[in-house]
């Protein structure tokens, strides 16, 4: 299969994935009306006492939703940039989405791919802007708490972004029942979490996390664009591999969901997971 060859401008790290155990406890959080989305994911948190997190994002009301979607690179050795700012017209409503809570430059910063639509119906996918998207009235999220480890921002000598990367916390968990990672560049998706859940856990376990691809090939179909960005919408392992459902998008906005092909979805620049043993409540 032809596939672009994707160079990063930096030096490679030796460490191709990173993962900290920790423990992940289910919590209920309240986003709140008229606070930006990442001041109120931040808060809902703070409210439980947690400084570090992930959502699923279910049918949340929103009076704007702001984001972005991949784009080529814009010539300065990045391998691909982001695309100018949308903007939903008027209400909107997140479908489906996830966010990781950590911490960037000492504040609490989140990091956000999902499905929205407004009146008209029409979805959008991307990367939700934290600080411009406002949430439309109190709503309730599930998701997890972590504990002994969390995600910090830092410059990425590899591919000169900023990215998330998951640090052990001061308080180590007492009963680690998670594990908090990342994949670097070139690593392919499904056997690189095969990997670390067969050497963390004994046992199934539930994925979930957002990334970029280069490209993304489905089972019954791929988008094209060297460049996708997806949210895992349903992972988990318990047999020879993991079964992983993604939502991804492309260059031109186009999207499509469905299972990822095994051993063809390598990471373009990241790919930020929660591993969690299926016996967590």
């Amino acid at each position: 299969m032809h596939r672009p060859k994707i160079v990063h401008p930096g030096p490679k790290h030796a460490a191709r994935r990173v993962a900290v155990p920790c423990h992940a406890q289910r919590v209920t959080i309240t986003l709140r009306e008229g606070q930006s989305f990442g001041v109120a994911v931040a808060q809902g948190f703070a409210e439980l006492g947690a400084t570090a997190g992930y959502l699923r994002l279910r049918n949340i009301p929103m009076e704007r939703v702001c984001f972005v979607r991949p784009a080529p690179a814009p010539g300065d050795g990045h391998v691909a940039w982001y695309s100018v700012t949308h903007e939903n017209p008027g209400a909107a409503t997140i479908v489906d989405g996830g966010t990781h809570l950590g911490w960037r430059d000492g504040v609490p910063f989140t990091h956000t791919h999902g499905i929205w639509q407004g009146s008209d119906g029409v979805g959008q996918v991307g990367h939700l802007l934290p600080e411009t998207s406002i949430i439309a009235r109190d709503t309730l999220v599930d998701g997890w708490a972590l504990t002994g480890a969390h995600l910090v921002a830092r410059p990425d000598p590899e591919t000169q972004f900023t990215l998330f990367a998951p640090e052990p916390t001061k308080t180590a968990p007492t009963v680690p029942n998670a594990v908090l990672c990342i994949l670097r560049p070139h690593e392919d998706i499904t056997g690189a979490l095969q990997t670390l859940a067969d050497t963390n856990f004994v046992g199934p376990v539930q994925i979930e996390g957002i990334g970029s691809l280069i490209g993304t090939h489905f089972e019954d179909t791929t988008i094209q664009s060297y460049a996708t960005e997806i949210l895992l919408t349903d992972g988990q392992t318990g047999g020879r591999r993991p079964s992983l459902q993604a939502l991804s998008v492309g260059f031109d906005g186009g999207y499509a969901q469905g299972v990822l092909r095994a051993g063809e979805n390598p990471v373009l620049v990241t790919a930020e997971i929660l591993l969690i043993a299926r016996t967590t409540g």
